[in-house]
């Protein structure tokens, strides 16, 4: 049986597991390539307009596996730490999908808690059951891919530059290199270190919301809040960069948030979508690092 992934979402930080599971369960993996123009295109005809530049690449990326598996994973994420949410958007996942590209094939769309083991391991056997009726074969390929998991290191830390920057945002803005227009290397260009929130330790992250008035409902508000406030109070980094899609609400709310706790720090704002032209996009990143430099003089 061939099982399409799409490459798009949290794909990014979840792609060994999910990779391992299914190949362990005896499956074909058929992935589709790394976002580019012909995804992006076929993401934004597929996609209702209103939608943000994350969900319309991951249209993309489905609608180019299609006709390429024989059963699809489609994840329709719930949340991922207890009394956290994740994007609305994800909840409906499977609906935008179903409706808005044709001829699907069959596709796993079972709703993920993974704030304990008992609660994904219950989608885990529901998706292992799509792939093989071997309850022993499923628990195997479980712990294979957790192990896998817990090995897989991501994140970016640069060393050897003068001027570093924390780069915050929802992870799959962060690691498409195709739809932030290569923001890392374009900041490396220009002198500026890069670090993500993968080499901060979470209980740090988590104390750094206790001075809000009420514990933050969505995962990426938390975590990106977090993240800025740690790195700008301690003085880790010399500026802090937000990656934001347009019309992202959550986004709305995180930065509002961040740009109160910051004050003088220097806090660029990158919005991203379809439209955005690179060489505007570089012209904000040469501002941002000459007034770093001056800053650091």
């Amino acid at each position: 049986m061939k099982i399409g992934i799409p490459k798009g979402l949290l794909y990014c930080k979840y792609h060994p597991f999910i990779n391992t599971f299914f190949t362990e369960l005896g499956a074909e993996v058929v992935t589709s390539p790394e976002t580019n123009k012909d995804i992006l295109n076929m993401g934004v005809k597929y996609s209702v307009d209103e939608a943000c530049l994350p969900i319309k690449i991951f249209h993309g990326h489905t609608a180019y596996l299609k006709s390429k598996c024989d059963i699809m994973l489609i994840p329709r994420i719930m949340c991922l730490n207890k009394d956290e949410y994740i994007c609305p958007k994800f909840c409906g996942l499977p609906e935008l999908i179903l409706n808005d590209i044709p001829n699907m094939p069959k596709c796993i769309t079972y709703p993920i808690y993974a704030f304990s083991y008992n609660s994904f391991r219950k989608y885990i056997f529901k998706v292992g059951m799509c792939i093989t009726k071997n309850y022993f074969k499923i628990q195997k390929a479980y712990k294979k891919a957790m192990q896998v998991q817990i090995q897989y290191k991501k994140g970016i830390k640069n060393h050897g530059f003068k001027l570093n920057v924390a780069l915050v945002g929802h992870p799959y803005n962060i690691y498409d290199k195709f739809a932030n227009m290569d923001l890392i290397k374009k900041l490396n260009k220009l002198g500026i270190g890069v670090v993500t929130e993968d080499f901060i330790e979470k209980n740090e992250i988590n104390n750094q919301i206790k001075n809000l008035f009420k514990k933050p409902f969505w995962t990426f508000t938390k975590n990106s809040y977090g993240f800025s406030r740690y790195m700008a109070v301690n003085k880790k980094v010399d500026g802090v960069i937000y990656i934001s899609s347009f019309a992202c609400g959550i986004d709305s709310v995180t930065i509002e948030l961040i740009k109160s706790e910051l004050c003088n720090f220097p806090f660029l704002i990158l919005k991203i979508d379809e439209q955005t032209g690179e060489a505007g996009f570089y012209t904000r990143l040469e501002a941002f690092a000459d007034m770093l430099e001056r800053r650091c003089t």
